[in-house]
């Protein structure tokens, strides 16, 4: 029997996600970690087993490099990139958010942190981005100009997207409700909490079944980076409430628990067989120059050495 397409490939099929969002995935769990290097063709040669064209993956790298996260070196006729001393932090605190994050905040002391902010209706730029910052915060919109989150502990990142935005007049409190009642209407007021368990439902769906649990062969690189990119976004749209707010039968615990022991179990093999692509490259160079199969690609019946064991999906 066929095996089904990883669910990232499939859903790259129908026009998500982009080849940059991917690209960030790969840098902060493989790049970062192994030296801050990646050439090209083993760039190309890990996306092209998630489904993405050779075309996508150069424009991603260049426009990655506009924005200042890579510099190019040139080797020959070889592209080695390095990640910048902004790359480096951008994504060493995105990594620690996403592999602290799990769904629920524990031992709550009952404070929030409430911020008033008003943005005039005009400025639609700042408005955006300060939206989508706060949310990445873990901040909800109760009202025009009034945001809230059960982690006073971010105060000072809150008053750092406001101060980068520009936004004067702002005002930080860390206040308790006076009891409890009202308190679920107040957080689903702020956040849309059946949307966030939709897209955990989603992720237990795509990760949880046979193609990942099953103990048939799998390409342990593709399947871990479509891992990570799928539970990168769940820090920005998960708020982390305390467990006492959440609903019973929260499926964000779930989800949190299938990402990690899945994350322990490809960990290891996916970053033997980046190293195997990355390293190879100057190996697997011609006088034409690398291709995009570079670092040892596979041929047609040849086996991966990176194929997930068996007993590597026991317990799923």
């Amino acid at each position: 029997m066929t095996e089904r397409p990883p669910a990232l490939i499939r859903r790259h099929a129908a026009g998500a996600p982009s080849a940059r969002g991917l690209l960030f995935t790969l840098l902060g769990e493989f790049v970062l970690p192994g030296g801050g290097a990646a050439w090209t063709s083993a760039v190309i040669a890990a996306f092209a087993r998630l489904g993405v064209a050779e075309k996508a993956t150069r424009q991603a790298l260049m426009r990655t490099s506009a924005d200042g996260w890579l510099s190019a070196e040139k080797a020959g006729r070889l592209t080695q990139w390095h990640l910048t001393s902004a790359g480096r932090q951008l994504l060493t605190e995105g990594a620690g958010r996403i592999y602290s994050f799990t769904s629920a905040a524990e031992n709550w002391d009952g404070r929030w942190l409430l911020v008033a902010a008003r943005i005039p209706d005009g400025d639609r730029s700042t408005r955006h981005a300060v939206r989508t910052r706060l949310s990445w915060a873990g901040l909800g919109w109760l009202g025009p100009g009034l945001w809230i989150s059960a982690h006073p502990e971010r105060e000072a990142e809150v008053a750092r997207v406001l101060g980068e935005a520009g936004v004067a007049g702002a005002h930080l409190f860390t206040a308790t409700r006076s009891g409890l009642d009202g308190a679920a209407d107040m957080v689903r007021a702020a956040w849309d909490l059946d949307a966030i368990e939709q897209q955990y439902g989603r992720f237990i769906d795509d990760f949880g079944g046979p193609e990942f649990c099953g103990t048939g062969p799998g390409d342990v690189l593709a399947r871990h980076v479509e891992l990570v990119h799928a539970w990168r976004r769940f820090p920005a749209i998960d708020p982390g409430l305390p467990r006492e707010l959440l609903p019973v039968s929260w499926r964000g615990l779930e989800a949190a628990r299938l990402f990690t022991g899945l994350h322990e179990r490809w960990s290891a093999g996916a970053q033997a067989e980046w190293k195997r692509l990355n390293d190879g490259v100057l190996v697997a160079s011609g006088p034409s120059g690398p291709s995009g199969a570079a670092g040892g690609g596979l041929q047609r019946g040849q086996r991966d050495p990176a194929v997930v064991a068996p007993e590597d999906l026991a317990g799923c």
